[in-house]
């Protein structure tokens, strides 16, 4: 996920006035801070921009397509929103434009004014969130380590997150394809306010167990770290996209941490990574690195994975004959197969114990990409003939 201007392209289309429910524009409206000031009683409403009584333009916004004059009212509003300086004025044409959910993070920051590190702070802490509730769509686990990174990256792509501002911060998730990111975010974040709060009562620290259910991770206690540490206090929320409502079971004002949260957060994420098991893989990959410090016996292989495991890259040690078969297998661009237990020590990126390797075969244009690769990488030559 990346900060792009409200100017991209893909979250700027204008809303037509005939797509527009009326409905939720008065709900995005209020979300943001407008305030209805009067109106023709079941017919439209007048409302004005957050400030002082009086200050930007008004909107007429009609309460139903009931009457004749209701597509000139929506398109004279959003010709009028297109044209505030109202920051929050974008906000609500960006909900309609592409119906989203929007995740909300404040930290109550001492001193005044937020510094820009501090609010590299906020959105970098905010990413890693992100990023932790995408991994938990994938898969629960206590630690995912570099497990699922790509299609969890993936998954963050369509997230748009806002320009902010000190303290705020707000990212902007469609309800097509994201909204799953969304909601497990939502239930992670109470499991882990419900396990902070256990753990401080109790010293217990069995909630924390029961919470990798509803998302809770390493990722997310580090995140929810990043976050706090500095701040005398920091809350998130999630305002759900008025087009789709409320998904069920996620009903709530947000959640808040605090100073007084980092041990248990901390020593929670000690335990997620204690805790997170070896797994027996059979993995297919192709060979991108060898070394050796000697002509002969053992080496190192790195691999790029291909199928078997939901890593990028994987690292093994192979004893002389895997190790030769491996080097043959990239020569004439071919990927291996082998099992062996992933490893959580180091973010489940080592392979150990591992066993069978075998060339696979594949189609030509594969085969004719993975050579390209290895003519690229001629240092890999010198390694894989056994020394540097």
């Amino acid at each position: 996920m990346t900060h792009r201007p409200f100017e991209d392209a893909q979250w700027h289309r204008p809303a037509e006035p005939g797509a527009v429910d009326p409905a939720v524009l008065a709900a995005l409206l209020h979300r943001h801070g407008w305030q209805r000031r009067g109106g023709a009683a079941g017919r439209y409403g007048r409302w004005t921009p957050p400030g002082p009584a009086g200050a930007g333009t008004s909107l007429l916004v009609p309460e139903s397509r009931a009457f004749p004059d209701s597509d000139d009212l929506l398109g004279e509003a959003l010709d009028a929103l297109a044209r505030s300086a109202t920051p929050s004025a974008r906000e609500v044409l960006l909900g309609l434009s592409v119906p989203s959910d929007e995740i909300r993070w404040w930290r109550d920051t001492p001193g005044g004014p937020a510094s820009w590190a501090v609010e590299e702070q906020l959105r970098a802490a905010a990413r890693q969130m992100l990023l932790a509730a995408a991994l938990a769509t994938r898969a629960r686990a206590g630690y995912h380590g570099a497990r699922h990174r790509r299609p969890a990256a993936a998954l963050l792509d369509s997230v748009l997150v806002g320009a902010g501002g000190g303290d705020r911060l707000t990212a902007f998730v469609p309800v097509t394809g994201g909204r799953p990111l969304a909601v497990r975010l939502h239930q992670a974040l109470y499991a882990a306010r419900e396990a902070v709060d256990y753990q401080r009562a109790t010293g217990g620290m069995d909630a924390f167990d029961g919470a990798i259910e509803a998302g809770v991770s390493r990722e997310l206690t580090e995140a929810l770290i990043a976050l706090v540490r500095g701040s005398e206090g920091a809350r998130i929320a999630v305002a759900w996209a008025p087009a789709a409502g409320v998904p069920d079971g996620c009903a709530g004002e947000g959640v808040e941490f605090s100073p007084g949260d980092l041990p248990a957060l901390r020593e929670a994420g000690a335990r997620y990574l204690r805790a997170e098991p070896s797994v027996s893989v059979r993995i297919t990959g192709a060979v991108v690195r060898m070394r050796r410090s000697q002509p002969r016996g053992e080496g190192s292989v790195r691999l790029r994975v291909l199928a078997g495991a939901e890593i990028p890259h994987v690292r093994v040690v192979l004893d002389e004959e895997d190790y030769r078969i491996a080097g043959h297998a990239h020569l004439v661009g071919l990927p291996v197969r082998l099992q062996g237990r992933l490893e959580s020590r180091g973010g489940f990126r080592r392979l150990t114990g591992a066993s069978g390797v075998v060339p696979v075969q594949v189609d030509e244009e594969e085969r004719d990409r993975l050579l390209k690769s290895m003519q690229e990488n001629l240092d890999f030559l010198e390694e894989a003939c056994g020394g540097e």
